[in-house]
């Protein structure tokens, strides 16, 4: 029996031991997948808080249970370790690490590299190793296949097994999660898609097989550009049609009313995630070195950055509409998780506002029934979520909605604020019939 088909024996019949590298947002959740489809998982993560953390069967992340994690380390299915070392006993690996951008704009790969590194000291004949980390087209090719395959004289394809699956996370949903939403795979040749194919199926629903790791790290990017052009073209729809007195959010449903050739985006304070900030940008940086101008991803980048200091400026006016200057003024920032009902600040452009009005002088709170505190690294501040949220809005001089949870009672809100201006539409017909309050 070749090197190929003993893999694929067994991870069909999940005796094949498997290792998830990174246990975040992405890397957790697949491990409870793995593990509750039947396989022995191993998760491995530097951070010595969340591996003591699934010791006592507790999840950190709100998507994951702690009572699945406590029942897979129960049943056996599931560790976690500190220890690069236990790689040397995987018969399958998944990396899924952070991909930041750099403060200049260009692709951190320090989480991969570093990942990629530990890895290569205990990778092996028969081994399937598959990236899920966001990157750019050719990184699984240029970055991993040398230092995993061809320092170790393996020959990919035959003695192991490499592809690349871009994650498909969206925290906080429950219709589509990480066992039911297809899976995009690639492989370097294949064989490694063949491989890598077999593993997956064994516990997520659907497998959509592609030619090759690019065409894989290729669709992910297309999905969040997608994304992210078209919210950039809507921010712009949105500064136009208040320059010409139009209701943005009017003309938007009345776009939507449309049931073909359409798909409906919303305007907003600016871009936050995981995602949509960040990977279409992996994208810009790579066709430079092509000496191609990615033109689209850097305008939409560019009107969608500029979101926060806009509304801001919107603030500001309508403080001056209510006789008030900005500075000395007290507003209370309302939500700064990046979207609704969820404890995720990662890129939220609320960061972004709390700081500029506090640089034009503002007396600025914040409150977010999921985040109890917020700092932010490259300016240094950091804050903690008023406890009496309608004291605050009573004694504020603009409440600015940013993120519009659920759980708000925004009728209450309204008739207590003295000023609201809302960048998400969170109050509706109340808000577009209020006097006291601007809408985005």
């Amino acid at each position: 029996m070749s090197t190929k088909e003993d893999l694929i024996k067994k991870l069909k019949d999940k005796t094949a031991k498997i290792a998830i590298l990174g246990l975040g947002y992405v890397g957790l959740p697949l491990a409870v997948v793995f593990g509750e489809a039947g396989f022995h998982v191993t998760g491995v993560d530097p951070d010595k808080r969340k591996i003591n953390s699934l010791a006592e069967g507790k999840s950190y992340i709100p998507d994951v249970k702690s009572e699945a994690v406590a029942k897979l380390i129960k049943d056996g299915k599931f560790t976690a370790t500190t220890d690069f070392s236990v790689l040397k006993e995987m018969d399958a690996v998944s990396i899924c690490v952070p991909t930041p951008l750099r403060k200049t704009g260009d692709p951190d790969m320090s989480f991969i590299i570093s990942a990629t590194e530990e890895l290569a000291k205990y990778v092996h004949k028969g081994m399937v190793v598959v990236l899920e980390s966001t990157t750019y087209p050719g990184t699984t090719r240029e970055l991993l296949l040398p230092k995993l395959g061809i320092e170790h004289d393996l020959v990919v394809g035959e003695d192991w097994f490499l592809a690349f699956s871009p994650e498909r996370v969206d925290p906080g949903r429950e219709d589509w999660t990480t066992i039911n939403t297809p899976k995009v795979l690639g492989g370097i040749t294949e064989a490694c898609g063949e491989v890598a194919t077999a593993w997956y199926e064994g516990a997520i629903k659907t497998v959509h097989h592609v030619s090759s790791a690019e065409a894989a790290e290729m669709s992910k990017l297309l999905e969040n550009t997608f994304r992210m052009i078209n919210i950039g073209m809507v921010n712009e729809l949105a500064i136009m049609c208040e320059r010409l007195g139009v209701d943005v959010w009017e003309v938007i449903d009345a776009a939507a009313s449309k049931p073909f050739g359409f798909m409906k985006f919303t305007p907003g304070p600016g871009l936050g995630g995981h995602c949509i900030p960040i990977d279409p940008l992996y994208l810009s940086w790579k066709m430079k070195s092509f000496n191609y101008n990615a033109r689209f991803i850097e305008l939409a980048s560019e009107i969608n950055t500029n979101m926060p200091r806009y509304v801001v400026n919107r603030v500001m006016e309508g403080l001056n509409d209510h006789g008030k200057a900005l500075k000395g003024s007290k507003i209370l920032v309302l939500g700064v998780a990046y979207k609704p009902d969820i404890d995720d600040v990662r890129e939220s452009p609320a960061l972004d506002v709390i700081g500029l009005l506090k640089n034009k002088g503002a007396i600025v709170e914040y409150h977010d029934p999921y985040i109890p505190h917020v700092h932010h690294e490259h300016d240094g501040w950091q804050m903690d979520s008023v406890k009496d949220m309608m004291k605050s809005v009573k004694e504020s001089d603009a409440v600015v909605i940013i993120t519009n949870h659920k759980e708000y009672d925004y009728k209450a809100i309204i008739e207590s604020a003295k000023f609201v201006f809302d960048s998400r539409n969170a109050t509706g017909k109340l808000g577009k019939n209020s006097a006291n309050v601007v809408r985005l």
